[in-house]
């Protein structure tokens, strides 16, 4: 009688499959971007010793006071407002100050109470922000016909001149209702 060879079963080679799965370790690696938070993006004033520093009065037509406090209410000028709701009310303000001269624009100050939620202080500030751009987007499009960012260095100097952004940021304390 003839015996039939076995044949070995079809087995696919394992032997590279540890290098194959380390160059795609460090291919994913290398290839991969990583978010990092950079923080928020805000232009500090300049240090002055204590005995430099000198007490300024503001006139109060001038302010805009930004009020949070520790149960994340927003505070307009006293009055209790959405935090989505500063960007509309704070644009007619910055609208009326456009022709003044530059220690007459208006002030944004924002305070807030330590137990203040941060996200609550980030859209705040976001909205803030966002009421200025958008006069300087409105003041660029009867100026020069453009929005603010596809203006000239020059024409984007002379808007700025006109609305510039002043946020106060004071030290928290206790804002209450």
């Amino acid at each position: 009688m003839i015996k039939k060879k076995k044949l070995p079963e079809a087995t696919i080679p394992t032997s590279s499959m540890a290098d194959i799965a380390f160059l795609l370790l460090i291919f994913f690696l290398v290839a991969t971007v990583i978010d990092v938070d950079t923080g928020i993006g805000l232009t500090l004033p300049e240090y002055v010793p204590p005995e430099e520093q000198k007490e300024v009065k503001v006139d109060p037509n001038r302010m805009a006071a930004v009020l949070i406090n520790e149960n994340n209410d927003v505070l307009l000028d006293g009055k209790i407002i959405s935090v989505f709701q500063i960007k509309n009310a704070l644009k007619p303000r910055i609208e009326s100050k456009i022709d003044l001269p530059s220690n007459k624009k208006l002030i944004v100050s924002v305070k807030t109470a330590r137990e203040t939620v941060y996200n609550t202080y980030i859209q705040a500030l976001d909205q803030i922000k966002e009421a200025y751009f958008e006069v300087r987007d409105e003041l660029s499009n009867q100026k020069f016909g453009n929005k603010y960012d596809d203006l000239t260095a020059e024409e984007q100097q002379s808007v700025k001149d006109a609305v510039p952004i002043i946020i106060s940021i004071a030290e928290p304390e206790q804002v209450k209702k």
